[in-house]
């Protein structure tokens, strides 16, 4: 491996370590099976915390690029190259990857809302109603439902009853969880966001506890363009975007 410059900035710290650690694998430096440098050493090495270090690690493990063994540290997996990939591209500004990331969700969740309808069982609705009620709660107090929110995207997917459709999902809500922030924050409130999102939410509730496919794909649909519209990301090239599209002016998101 190369010799190892002490990093001089705080931000982003975990994320600069665990891709130097990932090209280190990608370059063949660390061979499958290998194991990584414990903590200590890594933090020396790299003039950082030892949490940073774990936190990289997390990243790496996520990511399907290490194992760790308990007791016994952290190892290159056995196959790599087969990790899944990541989402965050650095030469990507965070407005186009926050548009690329809806694009996606569009992509994905129109077609699972769909399936939803038609496979969905009463344990999926029960999972779906209950985070409806807690956005419901959250929007007589004006407080934060971001969580439920995930919640109910999460058991939409869960109700395709396709299990990789279900971790994609949880791993796009994961990447898309700061998006929903300023819909429910008090700003998101005052500006009526977390109504019309909640609104949203439930007529695609409703389409498929009718199993009425068409309905949910076309209220996912009309989520979608909508909550990118908040935003301020333009989903006008998207395809079969909603009629009414036009009368929607992008405000930009809350800091």
């Amino acid at each position: 491996m190369q010799s190892i410059e002490p990093l001089a900035r705080p931000s982003q710290l975990s994320e600069t370590v665990s891709q130097t650690i990932e090209a280190w694998i990608r370059e063949g430096q660390m061979p499958a099976g290998a194991r990584l440098p414990t903590e200590k050493m890594l933090a020396s090495d790299f003039g950082v915390s030892r949490a940073v270090v774990r936190e990289a690690i997390s990243r790496l493990k996520a990511d399907g690029l290490v194992t760790t063994r308990q007791g016994a540290g952290a190892f290159v997996s056995d196959r790599p190259s087969g990790s899944s990939f990541r989402l965050d591209a650095p030469e990507v500004d965070a407005a186009q990857a926050l548009a690329d990331i809806f694009e996606l969700r569009y992509i994905v969740e129109c077609a699972a809302a769909a399936m939803a309808a038609r496979r969905r069982s009463d344990v999926d609705l029960a999972v779906m109603r209950a985070a409806l009620s807690r956005m419901d709660e959250a929007l007589v107090d004006w407080a934060d439902a971001t969580e439920a929110d995930d919640a109910f995207h999460t058991a939409v997917a869960a109700a395709t009853g396709n299990r990789a459709v279900g971790r994609f999902i949880r791993f796009m809500g994961g990447q898309f969880f700061e998006s929903r922030v300023p819909t429910w924050a008090r700003t998101g409130h005052a500006k009526g966001w977390a109504r019309d999102s909640q609104e949203e939410h439930h007529r695609l509730f409703a389409a498929i506890a009718a199993r009425d496919a068409q309905e949910a794909r076309a209220a996912a649909r009309a989520h979608l363009v909508r909550a990118a519209s908040r935003l301020g990301v333009d989903a006008s090239h998207w395809d079969e975007v909603p009629v009414g599209l036009d009368t929607l002016v992008p405000t930009g998101g809350d800091e």
